[in-house]
């Protein structure tokens, strides 16, 4: 927890074995940990200590544990501590202690499960980043998911956050939507040129050839003879779009179609440029602010070469010897560094490559006083991560200051079949059109159920359902059923803080009351491992002991002490399904 709260129940425990090490072995100084037994008749926590020291103090580990265990001062938080297995120490809590969690919780509200594993270091975490080329699909969305829920979970624990998305708002990428906008827009004034096959063909970009219409009525046209002006290779849709010569062709074609493009509108062209740019940033943000993900700021792309920064850091990497002459381009000696073959910087038209944009990012990051880097990627580019880093190393750069999690791709399965999605023809399926199917909150939710580098196949059946085996369902229900119940009783929520709660004897209370304690552990080990899918395993796990209990014992009973009690530890299971919901980007519904 934070330096500001008081000693949390974990805190005080190690205090215990702290004291009995002291006397034990005063010489020895060794941070101690509590490990949470698998077994629930092990006890509540189990330390390794013995087992940890019984070498270096030449001694069997369990005899170290019970002297250890003789060693542990008396304590109205423990019941009883047991030796177990090879020198484990199995330490079971009073029923006063175990119960002590549900006022802790209550009293803290949103704030339980806040650590202090951050210190208040400044991270940044950059994710989607999608060229601004068109829809995002579903892939763009699971890295949307698992980044937001990533900063959330690190700002519980005592990071702070910043959210940014990079803009690829320079570069061919952006000139490939601009021509194919263009294209589109001569088509509807009946130019017979054929549409290149590796230009943007989904139905946006003539959405936005109708728009240039609009806005410039015949302004742009050009007859084809003037487009096609001087260009060697004629667009061939027909060819074979797997084979190295249709592809040299294909894109030797359309980087004449480009400069042809940029000869003829002359200023026009960065008003065609600016304008798709702008709509379909403008789309971008408005599909994922849908998704429940927003960012701190947007970082263009294109103002790291207003502001000459990319020229300034391949000056930075010459003047550091790691550039050499090949072929007319210039290359970084990224060998030097661990990487597999060294790249190019600057081609030799002169013009830089995106890695060379990517080093001029990162180091502007740094140099942001950002403790540390996240940069979630797309599993695909998991070869530019040693590539970086060596650029960061070769300008005396703190290269462990980045973290890249990677996120591996999703397949979709609609009753049993693998659902077919294509980007050549534009017939991705979109993420806004995956939210329209199954809502945000599932979406959100069995994007996060599998580790972020494992491949996630996305049922949308089950995803749909309303049923026990959907997940997002059965969290859902769990706080439903809680609300419902506080509804029926109709008092005060925030007045059950005062309740004893020394009735609570059934052991599926005790149960919920571990699952409440251990929510502070669940946040800290989510954020040091950048696993935001723990936390939905732990949601999963606490809705079922919730539906278990719920089954088990009624609520509103007449003994007005008992029901008090049970109100307060429902209102406290309540209260950290909401907290865990919202990090992960889940409504938590209060009816069903």
């Amino acid at each position: 927890m934070t330096s500001n709260h008081a000693p949390t129940l974990v805190q005080q425990i190690i205090g215990l074995f702290t004291t009995a090490l002291h006397r034990v072995a005063p010489e020895v100084h060794t941070p101690i940990t509590l490990e949470r037994p698998r077994q629930a008749d092990h006890g509540e926590f189990a330390c390794p200590l013995a087992l940890q020291l019984g070498k270096s103090l030449r001694r069997s580990p369990r005899d170290l544990a019970q002297a250890l265990i003789q060693a542990l001062p008396a304590s109205p938080l423990i019941q009883q501590v047991d030796l177990a297995g090879p020198g484990f120490i199995n330490v079971f809590l009073t029923a006063s202690a175990k119960q002590a969690v549900i006022k802790e919780v209550l009293q803290a509200g949103s704030r339980w499960g806040e650590v202090d594993l951050g210190r208040g270091r400044r991270v940044q975490v950059e994710f989607v980043s999608s060229n601004p080329t068109g829809p995002l699909h579903v892939g763009h969305g699971r890295g949307a998911a698992f980044g937001a829920s990533l900063a959330n979970v690190l700002q519980k624990a005592g990071y702070q956050v910043q959210r940014e998305y990079y803009v690829n708002d320079a570069g061919r990428q952006m000139d490939i939507l601009t021509l194919s906008t263009w294209l589109r827009y001569l088509s509807s004034f009946g130019s017979q040129i054929a549409f290149p096959a590796n230009g943007y063909q989904g139905d946006y970009v003539s959405v936005m050839a109708a728009q240039l219409s609009s806005r410039f009525g015949k302004r742009l046209w050009h007859p084809d003879t003037a487009v096609l002006s001087g260009i060697s290779h004629v667009p061939n849709t027909s060819a074979d779009p797997e084979s190295e010569a249709a592809a040299d062709s294909a894109e030797a074609t359309m980087d004449g179609l480009i400069e042809r493009a940029k000869s003829l509108l002359g200023e026009d062209y960065r008003h065609v440029h600016e304008h798709v740019l702008a709509e379909q940033l403008a789309d971008c943000r408005e599909d994922l602010e849908a998704f429940g993900v927003t960012f701190d700021q947007w970082f263009s792309e294109q103002s790291l070469y207003d502001r000459g920064q990319v020229a300034q850091v391949v000056q930075q990497l010459d003047q550091a010897g790691q550039l050499y002459l090949q072929d007319g381009a210039r290359w970084f000696r990224s060998t030097a560094f661990g990487d597999e073959k060294d790249r190019v910087v600057q081609r030799e038209n002169g013009l830089y490559t995106y890695f060379a944009s990517d080093i001029a990012y990162h180091v502007d990051k740094l140099a942001r006083g950002f403790d540390l880097l996240i940069d979630v990627w797309g599993a695909d580019h998991h070869g530019y991560i040693p590539r970086v880093k060596a650029a960061l190393q070769a300008l005396g750069l703190q290269a462990e200051r980045m973290e890249v999690p990677l996120v591996q791709f999703v397949t979709l399965y609609r009753q049993g079949e693998k659902v077919q999605m294509s980007t050549r023809k534009g017939q991705f399926i979109t993420l806004r059109a995956l939210r329209a199917e199954v809502g945000r909150d599932a979406a959100r939710f069995f994007y996060v159920l599998r580790k972020s580098d494992q491949h996630l196949d996305f049922d949308l059946d089950l995803a749909t359902s309303k049923s026990n085996d959907n997940p997002v369902f059965y969290v859902q229900y769990a706080h439903a059923r809680i609300r419902s119940v506080l509804h029926k009783w109709g008092g005060d929520p925030s007045a059950l803080v005062a309740c004893e709660v020394s009735a609570l004897q059934h052991p599926t209370e005790f149960g919920l009351m571990q699952w409440l304690r251990a929510y502070p552990e669940i946040i800290e080990s989510a954020a040091r491992e950048r696993a935001p899918h723990t936390l939905a395993f732990y949601l999963k796990d606490l809705a079922a002991d919730l539906h278990s209990y719920y089954n088990a014992v009624p609520f509103l009973v007449e003994e007005a002490a008992l029901r008090g009690a049970r109100l307060a530890l429902l209102h406290a299971v309540a209260c950290v399904l909401q907290d865990g919901l919202q990090l992960l980007g889940v409504h938590a519904p209060d009816t069903m």
